[in-house]
């Protein structure tokens, strides 16, 4: 979660002028007006202000690579395996030949492999707006993962030792080595590992690896499904592959033809000072081919295979179509804020520590069949502009978004950057500006850039908009909102729940956390509407409220002795929030006094909310992924009134009854 300001034209203006002037002002300062930057700006982090998150590795493609003082003829560097590589292995990195091991001595996995990051850039002139060109070269191809060699223990204390030279039979000089084991996935182009001294701050290139190549780079791979609309006999799969011809999804005798699409560098945002997205953290990211799997049956299970004779096929896949809307049950998983973590002791630009042990417990819950649609409510993988972490998020899901519907929202670390049309002006999305995100995850949406839909399964009406594009009142969102909630049909699906990223209420400190603005506009709608349920993310906690509009409760909940909150909506008062934000990134804490009177739960703990739908009631658990214990549960009922009376129901409650006959049945 970022802090969002609310975008005006001068205020983007200003900013790049300002920072012009600032930038023109240290370059004339220096002697001969020599394009050396001063001191205060090397040393700070104003060169990297198009950086959504700031760390120590993050910005180790903005230092300078010193030489290393002493050349070591010794060192080595060994890669097991060193060739075809698997989709997903793990490969061993050996240094060895170390002299005098040292805390600060890293190895880094770069690619691609074919950069010489020893001589970057080339052109000094495109990296005048960098701040960067103090003294080339600089390293310039972000390393996708790194880990300092002192996690191997026995590196630092030297116990694996090795004797280089002897003096009249005796050992007179040892050296050192050290092993770290990286998770690799097949991202199409060829890795190199490269050893470094002096950390993060100072780095300065010892040796590197020969490039190591995939096996197949064309490998069709990370195939994830999702809705295309609500009658359940459809489902398109989106993969990716190195391979730009089109390939085939063939299941149960049939087959259809993926689509083929990509992006480019030229696609994404940047502005004075370059994007990740843009410069140091591109990626090549292959082909993403889609395809739609047509008549199915809601509610069945099916088995699939993508791919080509060409470039080689997946496994054999098996997945379950939703229910259909308008009939009766649905059990679905949501939840928002998830990104990744290594599956190493790795770091990485960007780790949300509890994404593992969700996806964990996500991919138990589809397993046992009790899942079939999941909804994942924005900030999807926080690539944030370094675009190969799309792989290694996708590659994350694969075990449960492979096998049933995957729906999703936008959220500000997909879609948020200056002058690109969102709400909001900060730099979140790296300069990715929604493109990868709408190419990997293509929603019912009615065009391009337009990220908002709506869906029904079995008795669910979901609304699902982007916080991130004009929602203000008469905006182009705004009145497909109001459209999309009044024509809903409740006696179809007697339930609607609105999704979006940002939320309207939190307990969590920060001034920024709710935008009034969107409250002020968007909430009257959800109660014109009789929203159920509104579930966001963006705030890194699961928080619950009573039924709550402009911050006063208009209905609580009963609670049984089990410890389940009921809602009663036969009556409607206004809609039950729910803040869900905790499925990886860094939990955020709650205040600890003056909590508000509409705040019924709060956990801060890595979770997700299993649902649990019928036209009678709908039931909510919030489940702790590393204990898998139920933590929150409650549910909502509504006793359908004569306006939501289902006819086709009482129809068949007859059908087939002879006229004459009395009706023995009990009372509808």
């Amino acid at each position: 979660m970022n802090f969002p300001l609310m975008e005006t034209s001068s205020s983007s203006w200003v900013f790049k002028f300002f920072f012009a002037c600032l930038l023109i002002f240290f370059l004339s300062s220096s002697p001969c007006f020599s394009w050396r930057l001063h001191p205060s700006i090397i040393n700070s982090t104003i060169e990297h202000q198009n950086h959504t998150f700031i760390s120590e590795f993050r910005v180790v493609t903005r230092r300078l690579l010193n030489e290393c003082p002493d050349p070591n003829p010794y060192l080595q560097i060994e890669v097991t395996p060193n060739s075809n590589l698997a989709d997903e292995e793990y490969v061993t990195v050996t240094i060895s030949g170390v002299l005098v091991p040292d805390e600060h001595d890293w190895v880094a996995m770069i690619s691609p492999s074919n950069s010489d990051i020893s001589k970057c850039p080339l052109n000094e002139v495109l990296y005048i707006e960098t701040g960067d060109l103090t003294k080339l070269p600089l390293l310039c191809h972000y390393p996708i993962k790194a880990q300092y060699l002192g996690v191997d223990q026995d590196y630092l204390k030297c116990t694996k030792k090795e004797c280089k030279e002897y003096d009249n039979g005796k050992c007179v000089l040892n050296t050192c080595s050290g092993s770290l084991k990286f998770h690799v996935i097949n991202i199409r182009t060829e890795i190199e590992f490269v050893f470094f001294a002096g950390g993060f701050d100072t780095p300065c290139i010892l040796t590197r690896s020969n490039p190591v190549k995939f096996a197949n780079p064309k490998q069709p791979l990370y195939g994830h499904l999702s809705s295309i609309d609500s009658t359940g006999t459809s489902m398109r799969l989106t993969w990716v592959s190195g391979d730009k011809e089109p390939q085939q999804v063939q299941y149960e005798n049939r087959k259809q033809t993926s689509e083929v699409t990509t992006f480019t560098q030229d696609d994404m945002c940047s502005l004075l000072v370059p994007s990740p997205a843009k410069d140091f953290g591109w990626h090549d990211p292959g082909f993403i081919h889609s395809a739609v799997m047509t008549g199915l049956q809601p509610s069945s299970i099916y088995f699939y295979k993508y791919g080509s004779d060409s470039v080689g096929w997946s496994d054999q896949f098996q997945f379950q179509t939703p229910p259909a809307g308008g009939s009766n049950e649905l059990k679905f998983l949501i939840y928002g804020d998830m990104g990744k973590a290594p599956h190493d002791a790795s770091i990485e630009h960007y780790i949300q520590p509890g994404a593992l042990s969700v996806v964990r417990a996500l991919t138990d819950e589809v397993d046992s069949g009790n899942v079939e649609s999941i909804f994942h409510i924005g900030d999807i993988s926080y690539a944030t502009g370094f675009l190969v972490e799309w792989d290694f998020f996708l590659q994350l899901i694969s075990p449960v978004a492979s096998q049933v519907s995957y729906m999703t929202a936008i959220g500000n670390h997909e879609r948020d950057y200056q002058e690109s049309g969102s709400v909001y002006i900060t730099p979140d999305s790296g300069g990715e500006c929604g493109v990868p995100y709408e190419t990997y995850f293509p929603m019912p949406t009615a065009a391009k850039d337009k990220p908002w839909y709506s869906i029904e399964q079995a008795s669910v009406h979901f609304t699902i908009i982007s916080t991130e594009h004009d929602w203000s009142e008469n905006s182009e969102q705004y009145e497909w909102m109001k459209r999309d909630m009044a024509t809903v049909d409740r006696s179809k699906t007697p339930w609607l729940i609105f999704m979006g990223h940002r939320p309207m209420y939190t307990s969590t400190d920060g001034v920024f956390s709710v935008d009034k603005n969107f409250v002020k506009d968007v909430e009257p709608l959800l109660l014109d509407n009789k929203v159920d349920l509104a579930f966001f993310g963006h705030v890194h906690n699961y928080e619950r409220t009573c039924a709550v509009y402009q911050e006063e409760c208009k209905a609580m909940p009963t609670m049984d002795e089990n410890g389940i909150s009921t809602y009663d909506n036969s009556n409607y008062s206004a809609p039950v929030h729910a803040v869900m934000g905790m499925a990886g990134f860094t939990l955020d804490k709650f205040k600890t006094d003056d909590v508000d009177c509409w705040s019924l739960r709060r956990i801060s703990n890595f979770g997700y909310v299993r649902g649990h739908a019928t036209k009678e009631e709908i039931n909510f658990e919030f489940v702790n992924a590393n204990t898998r214990q139920i933590e929150d549960s409650f549910r909502i009922i509504k006793k359908q009134s004569s306006e939501f009376v289902d006819v086709s129901q009482i129809m068949n409650r007859f059908a087939g009854m002879p006229m004459d006959e009395p009706n023995t049945q009990s009372d509808i």
